[in-house]
């Protein structure tokens, strides 16, 4: 029987670079033929765009896969053990398989499901890559230290700051082969080294953490972990008990999943070429600054601008480049996500203005 596919899980919170991650391990694959499935979330498959125009010969277009009917671990057995099963039936089956989750999906329930008979003997988890923004989360946009919170609440029962936000970012941690400190390079040598010890202690033993920039490391190591995290679910246990499911091995019934989806929405902007990039990056900004948006990440045309203009945003820190001609009419289209309540009229006018 031939060796198994390795797989890589790559996880982490909304905007922590995940897509540009797997954009490096593209575009520097030293030979391997990857193949992608991209969970999106939200109304326009922005991130699977930009992995296609990444023009590597590592992942084709037959080899990209979305899955947009929800998160990848509410989904498995409707969604994603199929697509495992059509890409491992292909007569020129991939090297290497990559899979960018949405940044609500927690990774235990999906590397469980390595564990369905239709795929255990075929594929394994070679690792749960868990990509964290470095700067958003020193500057406290999400409550990971459980006990301190679970203090705060004891002491006064109005006060609740547990929110879906950390309770995602609480498991991706626990679940992680390798934690990537991405955008490292927005903080000092002192921050860093302080937000790399509280990640340690909260991770489990063993596990490495990395600093980068714009995703880039070494693709051996990314795609190198040899973990099995399949066969080793008891120690990167859920720290919060979102999933119901039986003690017993997965029969492969579907189970109902419960982790705070109804928290989020997200819509989609269209409007005209604009004709300066500098000043609607301020709006874009402004914009986000004044309706406390989580992630904004769409294309932009540019009027005398054949190439398309990629932007993506977290909170008010916005990377554009220019990646590939329109495929389709010169429009501008931003996906808006956030918290549940965000208010789409005043979005989608401020960002048409």
């Amino acid at each position: 029987m031939s060796a198994k596919i390795p797989a890589t899980i790559v996880t982490g919170f909304l905007g922590a670079g995940k897509t540009t991650l797997i954009r490096h391990l593209l575009q520097n694959a030293n030979g391997r033929k990857i193949a992608l499935i991209i969970n999106e979330f939200g109304d326009l498959g922005v991130d699977g765009d930009i992995l296609r125009g990444c023009g590597a010969e590592a992942c084709t277009e037959d080899d990209i896969v979305e899955l947009s009917n929800g998160c990848i671990c509410c989904t498995v057995a409707e969604d994603f053990i199929p697509t495992m099963e059509a890409l491992l039936a292909r007569d020129n089956r991939p090297d290497h398989i990559v899979i960018e989750t949405s940044g609500l999906a927690l990774p235990q329930p999906l590397v469980r499901a390595f564990n369905w008979p239709a795929i255990s003997t075929r594929v394994t988890v070679d690792g749960v890559i868990t990509v964290v923004d470095a700067r958003a989360v020193r500057d406290g946009r999400f409550a990971h230290d459980v006990a301190a919170v679970d203090a705060q609440r004891a002491s006064d029962e109005n006060l609740d700051h547990e929110t879906p936000l950390s309770e995602l970012f609480d498991d991706q941690i626990a679940c992680a082969d390798l934690i990537v400190l991405n955008k490292s390079d927005l903080l000092t040598a002192g921050e860093l080294t302080e937000l790399s010890a509280s990640l340690a202690a909260e991770a489990r033993d063993g596990v490495r953490l990395l600093n980068s920039s714009m995703g880039v490391l070494p693709v051996d190591v990314v795609l190198g972990q040899k973990a099995g995290a399949e066969a080793d679910l008891e120690s990167r246990h859920e720290v919060h008990h979102h999933h119901h499911h039986d003690d017993d091995e997965d029969d492969g019934d579907d189970h109902h999943h419960d982790h705070g989806h109804d928290e989020f929405e997200s819509f989609v902007v269209t409007r005209p070429e604009i004709t300066d990039p500098k000043a609607f990056a301020e709006q874009v900004a402004a914009t986000i600054r004044d309706h406390d948006i989580l992630r904004l990440k769409g294309f932009v045309a540019v009027a005398g601008k054949p190439l398309r203009l990629t932007l993506q945003a977290v909170g008010p820190r916005i990377d554009s480049y220019y990646d590939q001609p329109f495929d389709g009419p010169r429009l501008t289209r931003l996906v808006v996500i956030g918290e549940a309540g965000l208010d789409r009229a005043a979005i989608t006018a401020a960002l048409a203005a």
